[in-house]
């Protein structure tokens, strides 16, 4: 279901209207958004992101431009989610050309950085460095890069070791 106080930019793909659930969020141009995807009221999605099946993203998210959302990426919001009290919606950012790998968690209120790698079931609670990869439960970063130029050759160098195995 696509409320109808959504806003959606230019060329946004919907994989199936029936299949999402998209409340009062704005959504930017030429935008991906997989099945089985919720995205609550208040988030902004840039240009040109992806965003992948069965992930979720809460209201106090903002994501900039050229995104990447593996399947089942989650965002929290509350650090301390009680019924008993008034819930503390907590902002987060991830910024520019980040890639999030699938099932990965992301607490509310970091930061994610341009062009940051989020492995695959990692748990983010704390701010993510530009350039950088992180992987874990809690994540921990792996490597950090001075420019994307020496991140995007780190990764070509790999997949080409891999390729040549």
């Amino acid at each position: 279901m696509v409320d109808k106080d959504v806003i959606l930019g230019k060329r946004v793909k919907i994989f199936n209207h029936s299949l999402v659930n998209l409340f009062g969020c704005k959504i930017g141009d030429e935008t991906f958004i997989g099945p089985f995807v919720e995205i609550t009221r208040g988030v902004v999605i840039g240009k040109r992101c992806k965003i992948e099946s069965h992930s979720f993203i809460c209201d106090g998210v903002t994501i900039e431009d050229e995104v990447f959302l593996g399947h089942g990426v989650v965002f929290t919001n509350d650090l301390y989610p009680k019924t008993n009290r008034q819930v503390v919606h907590r902002k987060t950012l991830v910024k520019n050309g980040a890639s999030l790998g699938s099932n990965s968690t992301i607490i509310g209120g970091v930061t994610i950085g341009e062009h940051a790698i989020v492995g695959a079931g990692a748990v983010v609670s704390r701010d993510v460095p530009d350039f950088s990869i992180i992987v874990g439960n809690p994540a921990r970063i792996t490597k950090k890069f001075k420019r994307l130029g020496d991140l995007t050759k780190y990764i070509s160098e790999r997949q080409e070791l891999k390729n040549s195995q």
